[in-house]
């Protein structure tokens, strides 16, 4: 087989791997050919006179081929697993997912967030994924392999979670299941997070509680990110800004790691009072230029993977404005009505963002409401008028 692509990103960079693997593996001969922007053929006719050359030397020599199986017995996470397993997952944005971990470990899953550096990363992801893969997939698999290889976990004992939003992304588990077999781990369970059935794992469940702790983490880190980048840039006090953010977020973890559902009444209480503290912080009176952070949502999120943009526009005299994480979250349920409506899919997907969008407002009522009242913040805008500005 002759498998020809051009830049190699998107599907092709998966697609390479597994055909590849497939191929190999029943003695068979796989051939990949970059076509790009180019006249000059010469070094593609090379490679197939060279393939019909190999496959003619292979007739000649009439061996006969052994034909190993592609597929793979998928290692499920267990009921029993949860009791004493860690469960590693990628860092996307420590300003949410310092509030995050407490939150699952809460709910009786003992999840660590690696701390890896981004040259790591880099090095052990390009080392695992195919290079012409994105660069979010090399981040991503670069930690948890860096994690892996440490020598920091019991691997017997060792799971590695990742989310699957049903987008390009969701092949991240299959570059995972695939490094952990070349480094040796091929029974360690991968699970997924989604909410479209891709996969199940009878010992992980995303229940009530959880739900709403991990809902409300990620609100409070909206709340952080977003008021913390408006304030920096302009306190009065150096250092003041993340010594609130340090203040508030001891009293979130605390409040968010309570083994019980969460009075909504002291989450609102505690949404006004963070946005008030910071409203307050003594501040100088000057005017930056915004400058709006947008793009791919590891890169947009993760410092390691942006290479500090935030720090670097906050040096330069910039206040960085960054969309909140649940603004995603809101995208990816309001896109469901537009696939219903204007691509067939079923009317469960339409009905799900009917549902899932003003609730997910109403969770969000309480932070909108304070920042909307608050002297110095934006407050994010409803996905339905995003939505329409984008038309």
């Amino acid at each position: 087989l002759i498998q020809l692509n051009s830049f190699g990103c998107g599907l092709d960079a998966v697609t390479t791997d597994q055909v590849n693997d497939i191929l190999s593996g029943s003695d068979k001969i796989y051939t990949c050919l970059k076509i790009d922007e180019v006249n000059n053929l010469g070094a593609a006719r090379i490679r197939i006179r060279s393939l019909i050359s190999a496959i003619r030397v292979r007739e000649k020599k009439q061996t006969k081929r052994t034909i190993v199986p592609a597929n793979y017995n998928r290692v499920v996470f267990t009921e029993e697993m949860r009791k004493n397993y860690t469960i590693l997952c990628p860092q996307m944005s420590p300003i949410h997912f310092e509030l995050l971990e407490p939150a699952f470990q809460t709910a009786g899953y003992n999840l660590v967030v690696p701390d890896v550096d981004s040259r790591t990363c880099v090095d052990v992801g390009l080392k695992y994924v195919n290079n012409d893969a994105c660069y979010p997939s090399l981040i991503v698999v670069g930690q948890l392999m860096a994690a892996v290889m440490s020598g920091g976990y019991d691997m017997s004992r060792t799971a590695v979670l990742i989310s699957q939003t049903g987008c390009r992304a969701s092949n991240y588990i299959g570059f995972i299941r695939r490094a952990l077999e070349k480094a040796g781990y091929p029974d360690v369970p991968v699970i997924s997070i989604n909410l479209s059935g891709l996969e199940k794992n009878p010992g992980f469940k995303l229940t009530l509680p959880l739900i709403q702790h991990g809902l409300y983490a990620l609100e409070f880190g909206d709340i952080f990110m977003r008021c913390v980048y408006a304030t920096r840039p302009y306190e009065a006090v150096a250092g003041s800004t993340d010594e609130l953010h340090e203040k508030w977020k001891k009293e979130v973890i605390a409040f968010i790691t309570q083994k019980k559902m969460l009075s909504h009444g002291k989450f609102k209480k505690m949404c006004r009072e963070i946005i008030r503290d910071f409203d307050n912080l003594p501040r100088k009176d000057i005017k930056k230029p915004r400058v709006g952070v947008v793009g791919e949502i590891l890169v947009k999120y993760m410092p390691l993977a942006n290479n500090h943009v935030v720090d670097l526009l906050e040096r330069e005299g910039a206040e960085a404005v960054v969309p909140d994480l649940l603004d995603f979250f809101a995208a990816t349920i309001y896109e469901q009505d537009f696939k219903h409506t204007h691509l067939g899919k079923g009317w469960t997907a339409s009905a799900s963002a009917k549902l899932g969008i003003p609730a997910l407002q109403r969770m969000r009522r309480p932070a909108i409401g304070a920042l909307k009242a608050s002297k110095r913040f934006d407050a994010p805008q409803p996905i339905g008028h995003i939505a329409d500005l984008a038309k």
